[in-house]
């Protein structure tokens, strides 16, 4: 049966709530607020890339369905244009709804200006995250923006095709010797596009992480496209289990591109499968 998103929002209450199964980490430090009583060494996160075609209300709504207290904001949401003051209201519809405003992005660096755009940007919305991708000359004057300001730069890898950081990896080498407020936003989904173990290159740059984008993939190659998470190739179990291994702190934010009409099904869908192996992990 096809659902409209109108008609989801309407009568998926019931549907929502089966995502919210208990699960418990021994050893952790971070409460889901999605599921009372369960802790996980990590914040779970959603990157609004996921709700490009809604509004940023309609955007909030569906995170806060889905028990997520932690977003990521994307320009058509939180415009790059944008007045002070307006970043302020926008900033502040956010935190109204009991949601953690952490970070932007992906936003692209392509001269000294829109660096210093960017960081300005972030600073009036109390971002303390900007998932960016900046020009290679651009990178030490980012890592003096990240010294003044105290706002970290994860660089975000986009797999075949991309020429800057298609890995995670080609984002290490280039930023190791920088301030360790500049790393990397690992994204599980373009890592295996390029042929790569995400938890293998995520385990060896854990130090650098910053930020991670979680999604599946139905093929390990350029053609793979997202899918629910746990009906594709990637081992997202083996990754949980590696990041509860290690202790991993920071964020791992939802970004789910399929059904972008309509994504909040299989959004829900993974957002129920990774809470689900989180228990199962307990």
């Amino acid at each position: 049966m096809h659902f409209s998103r109108r008609n989801f929002l309407r009568v998926s209450g019931a549907g929502l709530l089966a995502t919210q199964a208990p699960s418990v980490l021994a050893g952790t430090r971070s409460v889901d607020p999605g599921v009372p009583g369960t802790e996980i060494p990590f914040g779970l996160g959603i990157a609004s890339y996921t709700f490009r075609n809604f509004s940023l209300e309609e955007t909030i709504a569906m995170t806060s369905r889905l028990g997520i207290k932690k977003l990521c904001l994307k320009s058509m949401h939180l415009p790059l244009d944008s007045t002070p003051g307006e970043i302020g209201i926008m900033a502040g519809k956010v935190r109204d709804a009991g949601i953690d405003l952490y970070g932007a992005g992906v936003i692209y660096m392509t001269s000294a200006e829109e660096v210093d755009h960017a960081f300005t940007y972030a600073a009036n919305a109390g971002i303390k995250v900007i998932v960016g991708v900046p020009e290679h000359e651009l990178l030490e004057m980012c890592n003096q923006k990240v010294k003044e300001t105290g706002i970290k730069l994860a660089i975000h890898n986009h797999g075949p095709g991309d020429n800057k950081y298609p890995s995670p990896e080609s984002i290490y080498n280039r930023i190791k010797d920088l301030d360790p407020g500049i790393g990397i936003c690992l994204d599980v989904g373009h890592t295996t596009r390029i042929g790569q173990d995400p938890t293998k290159e995520t385990l060896r740059f854990l130090d650098r992480v910053l930020d991670i984008h979680i999604k599946d993939e139905d093929k390990a190659d350029e053609t793979g496209n997202t899918c629910e998470i746990g009906r594709g190739v990637i081992d997202i179990t083996g990754f949980l289990k590696m990041l509860a291994r290690e202790n991993y702190n920071k964020i791992i934010s939802f970004e789910y591109e399929k059904d972008e009409k309509d994504p909040l099904p299989g959004l829900a869908e993974s957002v129920g499968y990774v809470r689900g192996v989180l228990k199962m992990l307990s």
